[in-house]
Parts: structure tokens; C-alpha cells; sequence
């Protein structure tokens, strides 16, 4: 190699370093920020509870399922806002209503459709519902592949029957769904609990692992599912 082929190349180097320098100090975006103050402040939550149980009985405590994933997210939102409706602030939709989720399926598998204009800024990625038109395998299969699809940052909503419970739960998922392992990790309040002088009390985890089968023994169920929510790409910081 001459002389001025080296020059050429070390030219070349000089060019693309600084910009694979900026690339590597560019930090993450407003949306994947969003989503790790959200899972800090579960996190948070979790050190707080130190192994104890908290309250999670009357309509308003935080510990309730839905209502821990909720005050996640309420603790994060006020800072951010959608690119398409910047002056909108964010909200986050509650469960289907009983009476709105029809006669072939139970309660707690969705969430109220609220548009992306009204401060909704989640989509619903994947979502599974048990078809009784396929065979209990098919339906296994097509829950499997759902569960698969889970990302860090997901709000997961389902009706199951599972270990701990019948019913509701709301949970986020804090890892991407690891092909390795066939397992996610979630965060959630009041999965695992018990009642006290007629009081609930629920457990706080975090980062709680389960083999996907798990989940797919809990909702795979006739009338029963989830839905995976996820937050939109356009996320942006608060504009001052």
C-alpha cells in the first residue's frame, strides 16, 4: 500500500470515528426514556415495599393490579407528549367496562379504545383471544407466539385463571421476551397476596420471571386472553 492510499484511509477513519462517537453519546430517545422512568418508578415502589405487602383492597390504592401500573405511568407522562398532538397531555385508558366486553369474553383482556388525539398514547401491539372454532393446541400455539412479541416497556393486560388468582391483572413488562430462556420479565403489584382481617394486601415485584408457558396455561382459556399494549414511536419530550 502507497503513501497516498494510507493517507486515504486514515482520512476515512478520522471522518467516521467522530460520527460512530456521536451515535454512541446520543443517549436514548424520548420514548425509550419515557419507558425506563416509568419501570424506575415501579422499581422504586418495590424497594420501598422491601418484601412487605401493601394495602391493595379499596378503589383507590396504588397496590391494586391496574392502579400501580397506572400511577407508573402518571409518575412519568406529565414530562412527555406525542409529536403528532404536542399540546395534548398524555393519558392512559382504564379497562374495558363489564358490560362493554360482550357475551363470549370476560372482563379484564382490554382496555377502553381512546384515541391517540384524546392523549392515548399507546397502540395495542399483538393481542391473543381464545378461539373455539381451533383446537386447544392451535390456541396454545397461537398464545405462545403472542407472548413471544413481548418488548420492555409493554403493558400487558389479561384475564386469567392462574397460581395466584382468577380474574384481571395488569402488569409491564421490564424485558424483552428472551428466546433463550422462553421466559419475560414483568413488574406488577398484587399478583400474589392475601387478606388480612377481611383487608388485601398485595406483593410488589420486579422484574418477577416466568416461562412463557406460564402465561399461556393462565389466559389460553375458553372466553378469556390479553392484549399487549405498547407506546407509540412519536414520543417527545414536554415542549416548554
Amino acid at each position: 500500500m502507497n503513501w497516498k492510499c494510507i493517507l486515504l484511509v486514515t482520512l476515512s477513519l478520522m471522518l467516521l470515528c467522530p460520527l460512530a462517537l456521536a451515535e454512541e453519546d446520543a443517549g436514548p430517545t424520548p420514548r425509550e426514556q419515557m419507558i425506563e422512568d416509568i419501570l424506575a418508578e415501579a422499581k422504586s415502589l418495590y424497594d420501598e415495599a422491601n418484601g412487605r405487602s401493601r394495602r391493595a383492597h379499596y378503589s383507590g390504592d396504588i397496590y391494586v393490579c391496574k392502579n400501580f401500573t397506572v400511577h407508573c405511568f402518571k409518575a412519568a407522562s406529565p414530562h412527555y407528549r406525542m409529536a403528532e398532538f404536542a399540546d395534548v397531555e398524555l393519558v392512559i385508558p382504564d379497562n374495558l367496562p363489564r358490560e362493554e366486553c360482550g357475551k363470549d369474553y370476560v372482563y379484564g383482556m382490554e382496555w377502553k379504545d381512546i384515541p391517540a388525539a384524546e392523549g392515548n398514547p399507546f397502540y395495542a401491539a399483538a393481542s391473543f383471544r381464545y378461539n373455539p372454532d381451533l383446537s386447544k393446541k392451535e390456541n396454545q400455539q397461537l398464545a405462545r407466539e403472542f407472548m413471544m412479541e413481548c418488548k420492555r416497556g409493554d403493558y400487558f393486560q389479561m384475564a386469567a385463571n392462574y397460581y395466584y388468582g382468577v380474574g384481571a391483572h395488569s402488569m409491564m413488562i421490564s424485558g424483552d421476551y428472551n428466546s433463550e430462556t422462553d421466559t419475560i420479565l414483568w413488574t406488577d403489584s398484587n399478583m400474589k397476596g392475601g387478606k388480612k382481617d377481611g383487608i388485601r394486601y398485595g406483593y410488589v415485584q420486579y422484574d418477577a420471571e416466568k416461562d412463557i408457558d406460564w402465561f399461556v396455561d393462565a389466559f389460553c382459556r375458553k372466553k378469556y386472553g390479553a392484549t399487549i399494549y405498547r407506546l407509540r414511536d412519536d414520543i417527545i419530550v414536554k415542549p416548554n
